[in-house]
């Protein structure tokens, strides 16, 4: 194992009708102005909006509600939280949905308290954060992302058509709730789409160095047949809450930062995606399943021994009769026919994207990993969206 330093401050409250249980003392240490953020408002249709504003008006909180966060949130939507904050002197963000919104709750935190352009010091660049941010916490309706125990949040500047993510320890939630029973709501398609994002979170991870024997690597292999096994169970089943369970657990598990110690991390099929989705608004984990399998295509050869493990150790495929070159490629082929099977996209022009010319916009803007086994260019990266297409 390389050398890490590890902390994660967010308090996590797992499983069966852990909101009911938890909130209200969850909430007792702050001010009694809550912000409650959420998206479009599917929380309204499937109770658990009732179910929150009941814990909240019984603990004595005066909500003001912050609705319409969308997909990709943008940083436009961010200044209008900051701006209602203000005028409500709110003491507490709640955020209440997937990935999306607690990005968005996250940027708010810190767009409320700043006098700076948050877009331009905290994203743009990366400055130290030296101030405290307005405290937060989330209630988790969506498996995926991961971001409710963590501080990383990815925003997107439509005008300059930019979406990127940053990881600032003090945009933490103060706690999270995750109870599976929540996820039952979202449809099949978002349900595999977030359970390849947090697939494509791990293999990102995972396929970078170091490839010497670690407990990061052992726990993140697990983790993936974990994320596959449950993922079909649930297709079957959306209403299993064991499978429901497992997947939402992971989701946190691939982005709390346990797998991540001592890891260098690649995360350049993100990054891609990233701007895929800036310049087209496309479905996140929909974008990683077509990107991913191409991307991975390209660098396998430079992280071979790493790629047969993955063949040999998440899809148990046999080694009899194969060279190495073809053992790892027997694995990508087999990520290739999960995402067959579970019904996501695997070019561009599946995803909805018929517009070619934004392809060579895409790439050059994209963020180079520095983790990744092979450093790639933007011209490469351009190979890589044609092919995708």
């Amino acid at each position: 194992m390389n050398n890490f330093i590890f902390e994660n401050a967010t308090k996590t409250y797992f499983g069966r009708g852990c909101v009911k249980e938890y909130l209200a003392n969850a909430l007792s240490g702050y001010g009694d102005n809550v912000m409650l953020a959420y998206g479009s408002g599917s929380i309204k249709k499937n109770g658990i909006y009732d179910e929150v504003m009941e814990v909240l008006n019984a603990a004595g909180k005066n909500v003001i509600e912050f609705f319409g966060i969308m997909s990709n949130p943008t940083y436009e939507k961010v200044l209008e939280g900051a701006a209602l904050i203000k005028e409500n002197g709110v003491d507490f963000i709640l955020g209440v949905g997937g990935g999306s919104v607690m990005d968005c709750c996250k940027a708010v935190s810190m767009a409320a308290v700043s006098k700076d352009d948050v877009w331009d010091k905290y994203w743009a660049k990366m400055s130290v954060i030296d101030f405290e941010t307005l405290p937060l916490g989330v209630i988790v309706t969506v498996a995926g992302t991961g971001s409710e125990m963590n501080g990383g949040a990815v925003i997107t500047n439509e005008k300059y058509k930019v979406k990127t993510g940053r990881d600032y320890p003090k945009c933490n939630p103060k706690f999270a709730m995750l109870d599976p029973e929540y996820t039952y709501s979202v449809s099949v398609d978002q349900m595999v789409s977030g359970g390849f994002d947090i697939l494509s979170h791990i293999m990102e991870t995972y396929f970078s160095e170091p490839d010497e024997d670690n407990v990061s690597d052992d726990i993140a292999e697990a983790l993936m047949r974990s994320v596959i096994r449950n993922l079909r169970e649930a297709i079957k089943n959306p209403k299993d809450y064991t499978a429901r369970s497992n997947l939402m657990w992971a989701s946190t598990m691939a982005e709390n930062g346990i797998i991540k110690l001592g890891k260098k991390m690649d995360f350049e099929a993100h990054q891609i995606e990233h701007q895929l989705g800036a310049y087209s608004n496309c479905n996140h984990g929909c974008g990683l399943a077509v990107i991913s399998l191409v991307y991975y295509q390209h660098i396998y050869s430079y992280g071979l021994y790493k790629f047969v493990r993955f063949a040999r150790n998440v899809w148990n495929i046999q080694a009899e009769g194969k060279t190495e070159d073809e053992l790892a490629r027997s694995g990508i082929e087999a990520i290739s026919d999960f995402i067959k099977e579970i019904g996501l996209p695997t070019t561009l022009q599946e995803l909805g994207i018929t517009d070619k010319d934004i392809l060579k916009q895409v790439a050059n803007s994209c963020n180079i990993s520095a983790g990744s086994y092979k450093k790639t260019t933007h011209q490469e990266i351009l190979k890589i969206l044609e092919e995708c297409y």
